[in-house]
């Protein structure tokens, strides 16, 4: 296994516990154990819990980015590619809770962390800008209206969010993916022109 493999099934690893634990709650030592590896030879991969706690958010936002790289690049309304983002975030919670975890539960929960370098949308930057294209597309075939990026981002994040949020917590009556159509709608109808 080459280092980039380990280091990538380290970050793997890490993102399970820290999103089942938490992130202070998880130690390097707790990564090292599940890995089998020595605490010491953890070090070699990533100088601090921090420094692995930064990558793995960058590494989960560009996942995310590459997946809405494609939807952008579609020959579709912008309607259908609301549909495919929520879709597709939709596919991660159930698939991949662990990826929207993390980013919930301790990228936005744990600011203090990502201080040093991850300020602001930083280390989310993959992410936010094809979420960027994805509106500035929209006004520009004039299917949403020209307004705030932010306040068009967090009606559309944050209504993905949540509804990921009360899936998680077992609080919605359905599975998370009968939400598709209504959400897409909703979401559509907020932003149009």
């Amino acid at each position: 296994m080459s280092k980039e493999e380990k280091k990538l099934e380290i970050m793997k690893t890490a993102l399970n516990l820290f999103a089942k634990k938490g992130f202070y709650n998880t130690t390097i030592a707790d990564i090292a154990r599940e890995m089998g590896m020595s605490v010491g030879n953890m070090y070699n991969y990533f100088p601090s819990k921090e420094s692995l706690a930064k990558e793995l958010l960058i590494y989960t936002s560009k996942l995310f980015g590459e997946e809405l790289k494609k939807i952008n690049e579609m020959d579709i309304s912008t309607k259908e590619k609301i549909k495919k983002i929520v879709e597709l975030y939709f596919k991660k919670a159930k698939e991949e809770p662990e990826l929207v975890d993390y980013f919930m539960r301790v990228y936005l929960s744990n600011k203090e962390i990502f201080s040093n370098g991850c300020e602001g949308m930083l280390c989310v930057s993959s992410f936010v800008t094809e979420i960027m294209i994805f509106f500035e597309e929209g006004v520009r075939k004039k299917e949403l209206k020209n307004q705030d990026f932010f306040a068009a981002f967090g009606l559309f994040m944050g209504y993905l969010g949540g509804l990921v949020f009360l899936y998680r917590e077992g609080i919605l009556g359905k599975d998370i993916e009968e939400y598709i159509e209504v959400v897409s709608e909703n979401i559509y109808n907020a932003l149009k022109a």
